[in-house]
């Protein structure tokens, strides 16, 4: 099996929520831009105990295991990575709207496995909030390539209030922007 087919195996026997996040879900959607690794959501704090991993790190599996700090957005990353295989990056949310954007999931194939992805509305959600400017690229490119950009951008503008303010502003002036 495949990396991701094993820790989405984990994730799964577990119940814990997740959801394909990142350049992943972005190709998924049909922006495809390149990366290195795969990123996953999930506001399942067991993620972040190493116990979680036993199975896997018997399985010639490294796994780092990163807490966030009273600084950080995130409550923290698992990094999950074996020889051969593209590294995982398990991101570990806990607002309610990040468990809404793993709900409204929909599965696809990602190199060959199954995989819930997050929609544009929670993918645009999750780059607001982390607020880069590779992050503003990728919502633009969201924007461009939506079947229903003005829908898009009535779903995100309905859901804006559940971010912090910043996430806000940053919305206001990516489709403010002259296209």
């Amino acid at each position: 099996m495949t990396l991701l087919a094993d820790v989405l195996a984990c994730l799964r026997e577990s119940s814990s929520p997740h959801a394909m996040i990142g350049a992943t879900a972005m190709a998924a959607l049909g922006a495809v831009r390149s990366t290195l690794d795969l990123d996953i959501l999930t506001t399942d704090r067991s993620v972040l105990k190493s116990s979680f991993w036993k199975d896997l790190e018997s399985q010639d599996v490294m796994v780092e295991i990163r807490i966030g700090d009273i600084q950080d957005p995130l409550v923290g990353v698992v990094r999950v990575f074996r020889e051969g295989d593209r590294p995982i990056d398990i991101v570990v949310g806990e607002a309610p709207w990040q468990d809404t954007a793993i709900s409204d999931a929909s599965v696809l194939q990602v190199d060959g496995v199954d995989v819930p992805v997050v929609d544009e509305v929670g993918l645009v959600l999750l780059k607001l909030y982390a607020g880069g400017p590779q992050d503003r690229w990728d919502i633009e490119q969201l924007l461009v390539i939506a079947a229903d950009r003005r829908g898009l951008e009535d779903n995100v503008e309905a859901r804006l209030t559940d971010l912090p303010k910043r996430c806000r502003r940053l919305w206001e002036r990516i489709t403010q922007s002259p296209q």
